[in-house]
């Protein structure tokens, strides 16, 4: 059920850099059209074409993908470094910015949202609740059961059942049964470690139940495929012959084991699962018994377990036997088989017993969901519980607050009726949705568009008694209506096809094992993990994946408008403006470490992004990468390279013969205070008076120092390109204006823009754009005109 085709997950950050690559594609095809329109149609203008569309290849950024993927090997290496959250392992390492866009969060419960360390709280039996302060009563009795009985159903010979009694046994006779059940009906086993003896289980509710069987006096004490060996409140061995057993598993939610009780030779079939099973296979006189005892413990936020038994007879066993052999035996359907030669085990059963653990909120799970949730996250909670569970750990978790209602859609099969029953939801505000497997299966075959575009309006969805293939399910109809990023976590096996389908699949190393944890981009150990996960790593992720990206775009196109501009003054000439070398050198040494430590860039505190969740808010809204965005940088990229080039030609004389020394020089240090601008240095001076609301670091700092000392240095050394005659005080004079008057209008523009017109962000944090601000932008004005004045004279 669980079983899928793994898939490579390819993030919607990636779709757009495909999408903006195709855009600038097109643009270069338009500006190699527009020179050879200007230019005039020649005989051989189809070839003049395609020359210029290699000169002006630059635009198409080739190592964009080198970048991101450096890039993004670098957030999850820090994901998995950060100490706030050890233990945190990213499987896949091409999509952590993903976790910058989640709008939905679908959560498994049991040891996801909760500890899966089950305690025992109460049981019923034959319609009496105990609880633990009730355990001095249960061993007495026990004892004197043991002491008296030998063996377990001493009332019933051999093969007699309870179908046609009215009356219900004696209380003490089922005691003796209930834990005598609890101590052989699992997959347990003991093991020897130290002296000690530890148990072995695959699921978390048997250990609870055979310690606490333990507890009273009834002791596991081997366990083989052969025999299961107890020590019973009387200090008495008991062994039982194992016949056949049938393992739980997601399908028939219960477990059962036929045994032969060997000092009595007698046959027992114990089997225990969900309610909902077991009203099945008891006796109908039962069935409201189990109905109304789940219900009142759910109602507690307890897991229930009914158990059951059933006396079988030795002539019925020895014809159910060869039917079962055959089954064993079977090349084909061999499974289903042996399930329908177990049903016939499996009717007018004894209920003995229904056991209520408890299973603990994991530490944070309601400040981690709050946070979430403030950060424009909507989160639902899928679970096989009964609905009664649900509720409780639903109200416990946060996912339903007090001025909230709850609208219930339970045990609905009629199409006519769930779309009644949405519309009805769709008109109610601030309103938590809770639907059952029953309903959520004949929604998801009949109506399901109506009801995903609905429900995804809710501020949570409960969905209980929900299978994995449901969960599956609902996971592909969230992305599919909405078309929004989707996360999953749990921690089990059968929450690997979720995690499988959601854009990011997120595992929990718990107690049920690693199998969620292998199947998932990321595994963490706890709940509260997707906290800093989410908002800190995913946010930073996401925000510097988009600047390197846009950095990278921009920096191949301002050197593709300089080019046209260049061959546009010379006569359409089609020849490169800058050597090779120079083109190697512009794109490596002298921009790359400058535009690629963007990524350490951090434009708030850990401690702020989880102050102000609602900062996520900003990241979901796409508008990093959208279409008003790139035409921006665009633009940036035109006026820039236009600049260069026209104040090139107006402020030097012999330009041509100058003309490389000066664009390429004005185009490094355009980089350098381009990347300045976007981390703002100057908050170098007054880092610590600004309480540590824009964190640098220092490779930043190195890197623009290195790329300038780098350039000065090739100067020595690339005296066939670079001509070293024109470098004189005058010359990084006009240079520096050039700078200036390129970079200074826009940076001034980015100032005042976000002092009249503040951003989310600084809105959110409530910050408001003081004289600090304009620091930078007064320093610029007054080394432009310092510049001017000595242009001049």
């Amino acid at each position: 059920m669980n079983q899928q085709n793994p898939q490579s997950k390819f993030g919607k950050f990636d779709e757009e850099v495909n999408q903006l690559s195709k855009v600038l594609f097109y643009f270069m095809c338009i500006l190699s059209f527009l020179m050879i329109f200007f230019n005039g149609f020649s005989k051989f203008w189809f070839i003049q074409y395609f020359r210029y569309l290699l000169l002006l290849s630059s635009i198409i950024p080739i190592s964009l993908r080198v970048n991101n993927d450096f890039a993004k090997s670098f957030f999850s290496y820090r994901i998995q470094n950060d100490p706030v959250i050890k233990g945190t392992v990213a499987r896949n390492s091409n999509i952590p910015e993903e976790l910058g866009r989640i709008q939905y969060l679908l959560a498994d419960k049991t040891g996801t949202l909760t500890q899966n360390d089950m305690i025992f709280k109460k049981i019923v039996i034959n319609e009496k609740q105990y609880t633990i302060e009730d355990l001095p009563e249960i061993k007495n009795t026990l004892i004197k059961m043991c002491q008296k009985f030998n063996s377990p159903l001493p009332d019933i010979e051999n093969g007699e059942n309870q179908e046609n009694k009215k009356n219900r046994r004696k209380n003490e006779l089922i005691i003796r049964d209930v834990f005598t059940a609890l101590s052989v009906c699992h997959n347990v086993t003991p093991v020897i470690e130290n002296g000690e003896k530890t148990y072995q289980a695959s699921s978390p509710d048997e250990h609870a139940l055979v310690k606490f069987s333990e507890s009273l006096n009834m002791r596991l004490e081997q366990r083989s495929e052969e025999q299961i060996v107890i020590l019973n409140a009387n200090n008495t061995q008991e062994t039982f012959l194992v016949l056949a057993i049938f393992p739980f598993t997601s399908e028939t939610k219960s477990m059962g084991i036929l045994l032969r009780h060997q000092p009595s030779s007698k046959i027992i079939y114990y089997l225990k699962g969900a309610d909902t099973i077991m009203m099945q296979k008891v006796n109908p006189y039962f069935k409201s018994f189990v109905n109304d005892d789940c219900d009142n413990l759910a109602r507690e936020g307890l897991r229930t377990l009914v158990f059951a038994q059933k006396c079988i007879s030795e002539e019925f066993y020895a014809i159910w036997k060869e039917k079962y052999k055959q089954a064993q035996e079977s090349l084909q359907d061999r499974n289903q088989q042996i399930r329908n030669i177990a049903s016939e085990l499996e009717t007018n059963m004894e209920l003995i017993g229904i056991t209520g653990v408890e299973d603990k909120l994991q530490e944070e799970v309601c400040n981690t969901i709050e946070n979430l949730r403030q950060g424009g996250i909507k989160v639902w909670m899928l679970t096989g519980d009964k609905v009664e569970t649900a509720k409780c750990i639903a109200v416990s978790a946060g996912l339903k607050s007090v001025n909230q209602e709850i609208f219930e859609i339970i045990d609905q099969t009629d199409e006519m009726v769930l779309r009644e029953m949405i519309q009805q939801f769709s008109h109610k505000a601030n309103c938590v949705l809770l639907i059952d497997g029953t309903s959520l299966c004949k929604i998801i075959s009949s109506c399901d568009k109506l009801f995903f575009e609905t429900a995804t309006q809710a501020p949570s969805v409960i969905c209980c008694r929900c299978a994995p293939k449901q969960k599956a399910s609902v996971t592909e109809c969230i992305k599919k209506y909405t078309n929004k990023r989707v996360l999953c976590v749990g921690d089990g096996g059968n929450d690997v096809g979720m995690i499988q389908c959601a854009h990011v699949g997120v595992g929990i190393v718990g107690k049920e094992g690693k199998q969620a944890a292998l199947a998932s981009d990321f595994s963490i150990l706890e709940f509260r993990y997707l906290k800093c996960l989410l908002l800190w790593h995913g946010r930073n992720s996401y925000k510097k994946a988009t600047t390197l990206s846009l950095f990278v775009i921009h920096r191949g196109l301002i050197i593709s408008i300089i080019q046209m501009i260049f061959s546009s003054i010379f006569y359409f000439v089609a020849i490169p403006i800058y050597n090779g070398m120079l083109m190697l050198g512009y794109a490596t040494f002298y921009t790359s470490l400058p535009v690629f430590c963007l990524i350490f860039d951090e434009d708030i505190s850990q401690e702020m992004a989880f102050q102000y969740p609602q900062l996520y808010t900003t990241l979901q809204k796409n508008r990093k990468m959208n279409t008003k965005t790139s035409i921006l940088w665009i633009w940036i990229s035109i006026y820039q390279g236009s600049a260069i080039m026209f104040l090139a030609v107006t402020m030097f004389q012999d330009t041509f013969l100058s003309i490389i020394t000066i664009t390429f020089t004005a185009l490094i240090f355009i980089e350098l205070l381009n990347v300045y601008s976007q981390v703002k240095l100057i908050y170098i001076f007054s880092y610590l008076q600004i309480q540590k609301l824009h964190k640098l670091h220092m490779a930043m700092i190195i890197s623009q120092l290195f790329t300038f000392l780098t350039y000065l240095l090739s100067i020595l050394f690339l005296n066939n390109y670079i001509n070293t005659e024109q470098i004189t005080s005058e010359f990084f004079v006009k240079v520096l204006l050039i700078c200036a008057a390129t970079w200074l209008p826009l940076h001034t523009f980015r100032v005042v823009q976000q002092y009249c017109y503040p951003n989310e962000e600084k809105k959110i944090m409530r910050q408001v754009i003081t004289l600090k601000d304009f620091i930078s932008v007064f320093v610029g004005f007054l080394v432009f005109f310092i510049l001017l004045f000595l242009y001049q004279n």
